[in-house]
């Protein structure tokens, strides 16, 4: 190379280094690449809170006790930032029995186009009866969450995903939709460690990442709100649960599976109610008829009373309510063929309870849980009896 052409690729150097930045891509040196991110230094858009859940148990079954015992059961931390005036996003980390399951519950990005449609995309939670999307401990009178809502419904269901929702008016009526696609429940559904068909066994990390057959699941909500009566909603989620091919091979048959859900809630006077029913489908291989359950179903049904506004320690909007849950849930809907007798696998219980609110974001619960399980067999029924006190919080 000659001295000419060296002096010439030198000033050409200098010249870049030198020149005024011209554009995003000349603004920042690679070194700088970690703090050049647009939520720093516009904190004021950013928000962080979420909200932490212990409680005590002391539980009898057929007169044997273990004893007493505590969890810190839940501790989630929520992150929130409006974007632009159109763009949002919402995430939440989910810590539960201090660090034994660490989850991504949602990770979500909402562009609106309007009140009436919005574009939703990320790890969403598909919206499957109420509970699924409302699901926070401190906006519920009882300590453990409702039997329909994580045996049927496999709440917390989360699932990478989008689709749409939004609200439309009709004079005083409300009337809200949500539609999705995501990657669906996996091969758990039967082939668990409960010996028996498991929805929520089907949830897994793995489907955070792909599909395991390549077909997503679709799920959605319509819902009527009417001031003064309640709101009514009915959903639907289904997919194929199981893995059917692989490189291009047909490995196995597809199996569906299909939740349906209708639930209810309203204010009477001063009276909460809240009722979720679901039934589910689950196509089930022929070899593992009657031992797994095809058909499954569920509800439950709360009603909160309050019963004393006491004004104490500062606090004016204080509130103790009496609370009643009534639920079920049967995992093996049918008769065995050989006998005609109805198949036995279910759970059901009576949850009264007493709460507290020094603030709506708040809650203090004590309940007494009883409840009767049947096997599949139909050996004589276990009963279960026990005291529950609990704290949630929002913070």
């Amino acid at each position: 190379m000659t001295p000419r052409a060296v002096a010439a690729m030198a000033a050409v150097a200098l010249i870049l280094v030198t020149a005024p930045l011209r554009g995003q891509a000349d603004s920042t040196m690679a070194q700088d690449g970690l703090y050049d991110r647009p939520f720093i230094g516009s904190l004021s858009s950013t928000s962080i809170g979420g909200y932490v859940e212990g409680n005590t148990n002391y539980f009898v079954e057929d007169g044997v006790s273990e004893g007493f015992s505590m969890e810190l059961r839940r501790f989630n931390i929520f992150l929130f930032s409006q974007i632009s005036q159109r763009i949002r996003f919402l995430a939440e980390l989910e810590f539960e029995h201090g660090t034994e399951e660490i989850a991504l519950e949602t990770a979500l990005v909402d562009f609106e186009l309007s009140p009436g449609f919005v574009l939703r995309a990320g790890v969403i939670l598909p919206p499957l009866g109420f509970f699924n999307q409302n699901h926070d401990s401190p906006r519920w009178d009882f300590v453990e969450r409702p039997l329909v809502a994580t045996e049927i419904i496999p709440s917390t269901l989360s699932e990478v995903g989008g689709g749409a929702y939004g609200r439309i008016a009709f004079g005083d009526l409300r009337l809200s939709y949500d539609a999705y696609l995501t990657n669906g429940l996996a091969e758990g559904v039967v082939g668990n460690e409960f010996g028996r068909t498991h929805i929520p066994s089907g949830k897994g990390e793995e489907q955070f990442a792909e599909d395991n057959n390549g077909s997503p699941a679709v799920s959605a909500r319509v819902a009527v709100r009417v001031p003064g009566l309640g709101e009514l909603g009915i959903s639907h989620y289904g997919g194929y649960y199981n893995t059917y091919g692989a490189e291009g091979v047909r490995i196995d048959e597809s199996r569906w599976l299909a939740i349906s859900a209708l639930d209810f809630g309203a204010s009477v006077g001063p009276t909460v109610v809240r009722a979720e029913v679901a039934y589910a489908s689950i196509d089930v291989p022929s070899s593992l008829a009657e031992l797994f359950g095809d058909k499954q179903w569920g509800g439950h049904l709360d009603i909160v009373v309050p019963v004393w506004h006491p004004r104490m320690l500062g606090y004016e909007s204080a509130v103790v309510s009496a609370a009643l849950r009534i639920e079920k849930v049967d995992y093996n809907v049918g008769s065995f063929s050989s006998t005609g007798e109805p198949i036995r696998d279910d759970v059901t219980a009576l949850v009264p309870g007493v709460s507290f609110r020094p603030t709506s974001g708040t809650v203090f619960r004590a309940n007494y849980r009883y409840h009767w399980a049947r096997d599949f067999a139909g050996n004589p029924t276990v009963r279960t009896a026990g005291f529950q006190l609990g704290l949630a919080t929002y913070f």
